[in-house]
């Protein structure tokens, strides 16, 4: 049947994410999901948001329920250039962008710094959600070959320098999704000095950088090189990924035409979000409850590390994340994670497929395991059942072995 529609071209190049498609299928009774990158809610701290929203309410009714200012609450952006002092940026509050979740962060760089048939490079694999959000742009994905540590600097200073040049690299330097890495010091130094010789900026994503387990990572990128990055930050994996609240703190020339970006999508971050969550935070609240969540996650990490080793079959290659969410998986050769993602869930276990991580020439052999939504015995009693899939998966190979 014919339409009187026509889409526009970019949206033939939005696709649903395979995550959210998996986390349907999950929902499934007694399957045990290690799929979605999803907070644990044993850290949603209820208490302390039930009493900020009553205060709220109480001093600041007509505020918080009225239209707001498009760079948000003042005193959160004031909050947020203080908390990122420990990271070792110096930052004015003018420079502080807050956004309905970092994803829109993301979308808002997408329109203001992407174009049809420009390079925007990319770490190999990188965030799923990163490539979502600039694919309807039309760039030329680069994928920079990476490492234990990330992107190796000698990919970034390959960079293709001619018209129209590449817009930026996207990096996530500390414990990154999926694969759980983090950028040593003097990789740090090595990425942004390339960089700084490419001509090519920086967007640098920090969802997980407040979830290391025994030491606090190294210095943002964004310190090292102010007028050359743009960095963004997330409320959701240390307080409650529901306010949908996070922000981008920008360079003073690009910062116009984010806040236009973000008046033209939404207006406003919704007001009351913000003044909750500041109201929660604002006099140290996180210095406390942040290491409570290491704990766990840590916890979890260890119960993971532990089963893996004992269960996993001959040939699987891992590193433990020093901190973050993530076990990123390659599994031996002639099996293929999306392949078995079926059989997984019949066998009640979820999994994320690698390959939508790539921008190019995905790694069918790669899977994703999130370790902060289950106990350590559901996290042993799951990778249990993987490891007896994988070894059921590679016997018909062994038996046709010579």
């Amino acid at each position: 049947m014919s339409s009187v529609w026509t889409q526009a071209r970019r949206a033939a190049r939005m696709n649903p994410s395979i995550i959210r498609e998996i986390l349907k299928v999950t929902e499934k009774p007694g399957v045990l999901s290690m799929a979605g990158g999803l907070p644990s809610p044993d850290t949603f701290p209820v208490d302390e948001i039930k009493a900020a929203c009553d205060r709220v309410l109480t001093d600041t009714p007509r505020e918080a329920l009225q239209y707001a200012a498009s760079e948000g609450f003042a005193p959160l952006r004031e909050w947020v250039a203080a908390r990122v002092a420990t990271l070792g940026m110096t930052v004015r509050p003018d420079q502080v962008l807050i956004t309905t979740g970092s994803q829109q962060g993301l979308d808002l760089v997408g329109k203001i710094l992407c174009d049809a048939g420009a390079p925007v490079a990319v770490e190999t694999p990188t965030y799923l959600g990163a490539l979502q959000a600039f694919t309807p742009f039309e760039p030329l994905f680069a994928s920079l070959a990476s490492d234990h540590e990330g992107p190796r600097p000698e990919a970034i200073a390959a960079l293709p320098h001619d018209a129209p040049g590449t817009r930026f690299s996207y990096l996530l330097p500390n414990y990154q999704n999926p694969t759980g890495r983090v950028m040593g010091a003097q990789r740090r130094i090595d990425v942004v000095e390339a960089s700084r010789r490419a001509g090519v900026p920086i967007v640098e994503d920090n969802p997980y950088g407040d979830l290391w387990f025994d030491e606090p990572p190294p210095p943002a990128l964004s310190s090292l090189w102010p007028e050359g990055s743009l960095y963004l930050g997330s409320f959701s994996k240390v307080l409650t990924p529901g306010f949908r609240l996070g922000y981008v703190i920008a360079p003073p020339e690009l910062y116009p035409k984010l806040l236009q970006a973000k008046q033209a999508a939404d207006l406003h971050t919704p007001g009351f979000n913000q003044r909750v969550v500041h109201e929660v935070i604002r006099n140290g609240f996180l210095d406390g409850h942040v290491p409570k969540i290491r704990a766990l996650y840590k916890a979890n990490r260890d119960a993971m590390a532990v089963a893996l080793r004992e269960h996993m079959p001959p040939g699987c290659e891992w590193q433990n994340p020093q901190g973050g969410m993530f076990f990123w998986i390659r599994l031996p050769a002639g099996l293929d994670a999306m392949a078995l993602l079926p059989r997984a869930v019949d066998a009640g276990i979820a999994f994320v497929p690698g390959a939508a991580f790539y921008a190019h020439q995905p790694d069918p052999r790669t899977l994703r395991l999130s370790f902060v939504t289950l106990t350590p015995g559901l996290i042993v009693e799951g990778v249990e059942k993987l490891g007896r899939l994988l070894h059921e998966a590679l016997e018909p190979a062994a038996e046709h072995a010579p």
